[in-house]
């Protein structure tokens, strides 16, 4: 079973538990969250943790392939009054900073976030994880091949597997060295991988767990399940339950997603089949 301290509030892992995203950002590759305005984000937020999230991760730049980089000012501007406004109506509710720049994370971290999901692990600011450091929390620390500019542009790997697990035990190392307690790795899912490519990731994330952390699955209304069923995102909830429910068979302990209810239902069907 695994733990983390956020900023004081212990999250136990009993079960897997549920990440409910929220994006600030006018280019959101998920439509559901362009032009919404501030109240509506918290609004959102009321319906997740009704829904049973069990953090609500925080971003406020496009990571999609091919987005366009904002800088750190930019993204405090865009993120902060979402942490805020969230904080002050559900003070109850693990936050979490979707950021590559440790300005953003400081500022968000003290604005009422707790946790730190960096999707370079470090590599797009080198001052990130001494940051994560200080300020003493939960770091998830994400594999991406490249840049989110240039990531998806002929991804190839001599042997993946390896490859990402070589990646981690060199970050889990190097976080723990500076200080990190506690540590989440997510294999990332749809950066700098081909479909093809994250379906094997997939299908052999149980590897992962030999290294005895958190893993994290992103899989929600990805690429690789609109366009292997040839259906718009809008249309990808069921694909993505189905590749959460694999995911979760093969040792993720977070689901990170869109749809709340939905994944929180694959937890509880997931759990209950697990201890029969």
């Amino acid at each position: 079973m695994f733990t983390l301290n956020c900023k004081g509030k212990l999250l136990t892992i009993e079960q897997p538990l549920v990440m409910g995203i929220i994006n600030a950002t006018p280019d959101s590759f998920y439509k559901g969250d362009l032009k919404a305005g501030l109240q509506k984000i918290v609004e959102k937020a009321g319906k997740m943790i009704i829904e049973g999230a069990d953090i609500i991760d925080i971003g406020g730049q496009s990571t999609r392939p091919g987005s366009t980089r904002i800088s750190a000012s930019e993204e405090i501007q865009r993120v902060i009054p979402v942490i805020d406004s969230i904080v002050t109506n559900y003070p109850q509710i693990i936050l979490s900073i979707d950021t590559y720049y440790s300005q953003v994370a400081e500022a968000a971290i003290k604005a009422g976030a707790s946790i730190v999901n960096d999707i370079s692990a470090g590599s797009l600011d080198p001052e990130m994880i001494n940051c994560v450091s200080s300020l003493n929390v939960p770091y998830i620390c994400m594999h991406m091949k490249g840049t989110p500019e240039n990531m998806q542009n002929n991804p190839t790997y001599e042997d993946l597997i390896k490859e990402v697990l070589d990646f981690f035990i060199d970050k889990i190392d190097q976080c723990k060295r500076a200080g990190i307690k506690d540590l989440v790795i997510d294999p990332g899912f749809g950066f700098g991988k081909t479909i093809h490519q994250n379906f094997i990731l997939l299908k052999q994330l149980s590897v992962f767990k030999i290294l005895d952390q958190p893993i994290l699955a992103g899989l929600s209304r990805k690429s690789m399940i609109y366009k292997t069923l040839g259906i718009d995102v809008s249309e990808a909830l069921n694909g993505s339950a189905v590749l959460n429910t694999i995911a979760l068979q093969h040792g993720a302990s977070i689901l990170r997603v869109h749809d709340v209810k939905e994944a929180k239902e694959a937890v509880t069907l997931f759990t209950a089949f697990d201890k029969a």
